[in-house]
């Protein structure tokens, strides 16, 4: 059970296509992890359609395109339902076998596994791989040791972080895979992962972050110079 999610307002700009390719990446993984969120994007979605029939002519294509709508629904729930009994099917045979599973929605940047990026190490336990820049927002992975921690830290701007693999903690929480943690420029927190496990996060940032401590603060130029709006 996932206790951290988008809010509503994103879900809402997601299910009408509306909102930013990069935070549509973070959405569509984070819903690959949350039954809950999946249903309230269903919702949306049908809500959505039912708006447009009550506020269009009623004509024949519209009528052929609500069909279809809910046609591909069900097509989708059966996939999903499909997918999940196939996998149940596999642990229940290799369920010795314990390695990093590529969300979907990831596998157009990392195909095969998190160790063929080209890993940029900010410091002896944590690394940086950018996957994408799109309009000045920045997609990336943080991958951190057991035990580790990224230094006390603020925000230029937006900052998404997607749990995938792991576990870390702040002052405001503990955040699991899957969980979905928006943070701004009225944060400041220091993120420390678990001592069982390593973690894998997704990032999405639309301005570099800023390290505050005296020594770490000399890591912020080589923040600056890796995000594409300063670039």
């Amino acid at each position: 059970m996932l206790n951290h999610h988008p809010s509503i307002e994103m879900l809402t700009d997601y299910a009408a296509g509306s909102l930013a390719l990069a935070y549509s990446l973070s959405v569509s993984t984070h819903l690959e992890h949350c039954s809950e969120c999946q249903q309230h994007v269903r919702k949306l979605e049908v809500l959505g359609a039912n708006l447009f029939t009550q506020t269009a002519p009623e004509n024949q294509s519209l009528s052929f395109l609500k069909q279809s709508f809910f046609e591909k629904l069900t097509e989708e729930e059966q996939d999903r339902t499909s997918e999940t009994l196939a996998e149940n099917k596999q642990k229940s045979v290799k369920n010795w076998f314990d390695d990093y599973k590529i969300p979907a929605s990831l596998r157009q940047f990392v195909p095969n596994n998190y160790d063929e990026l080209s890993w940029m190490k900010l410091s002896p336990s944590v690394k940086i791989a950018t996957l994408c820049d799109e309009d000045g927002i920045q997609v990336s992975l943080t991958r951190i040791k057991a035990g580790a921690h990224i230094p006390t830290h603020t925000h230029a701007g937006e900052e998404i972080t997607l749990v995938l693999e792991g576990a870390f903690s702040d002052e405001k929480g503990v955040y699991a895979r899957g969980d979905f943690v928006s943070r701004n420029a009225s944060h400041k927190h220091k993120p420390m992962v678990t001592k069982d496990a390593e973690c894998i996060c997704l990032t999405v940032l639309d301005a570099p972050i800023e390290f505050t401590g005296w020594l770490t603060r000399f890591f912020n130029p080589i923040m600056r110079r890796y995000h594409p709006q300063t670039q």
